[in-house]
């Protein structure tokens, strides 16, 4: 087996739960946090996925409520995911059928870089580097498959 596990229809593989646990490094100050929690691929009544991410992010020592909402619809080619954020803009494209994909996503000053990659059913990653004025930041979350 490769590096990479292909995924022929991200939308299937992704539906169900997830454990997530998230660190996060500001490559200026040296500073780091963490996230623990989970994320839900429920079904939207339109097609595609709603993303449900929950738990405690932990920074500078204090640990607090965390969530975010994604929307996961089908992309323009079959198996692949047209990401975007609970209000409906657009984030980024998710391909993976080759088990790993790079996302540019520009926000104002800043740009956001996502590598996915997928290493077996049960086990996938996503490495967001963000740069811009402000911020130099590395955020690497690890999925496992609950259930």
């Amino acid at each position: 087996m490769g590096e990479f596990w292909p995924v022929a229809d991200v939308l299937a593989h992704l539906a169900g739960r997830w454990r997530v646990e998230r660190t996060v490094r500001d490559l200026a100050s040296g500073d780091e946090g963490s996230f623990e929690g989970t994320t839900l691929f429920s079904p939207l009544p339109e097609g595609g996925l709603l993303h449900e991410e929950s738990g405690t992010f932990t920074w500078e020592g204090v640990a607090r409520p965390a969530e975010r909402t994604l929307r996961f619809l089908p992309g323009d080619s079959p198996g692949t995911a047209d990401v975007r954020f609970a209000d409906g803009r657009p984030f980024h494209h998710l391909d993976l059928t080759s088990g790993q994909h790079v996302a540019d996503h520009p926000c104002a000053a800043d740009l956001y870089r996502g590598e996915f990659t997928v290493r077996d059913p049960d086990h996938w990653r996503t490495v967001w580097r963000v740069g811009g004025p402000a911020k130099d930041l590395v955020l690497t979350t690890d999925y496992a498959r609950e259930g």
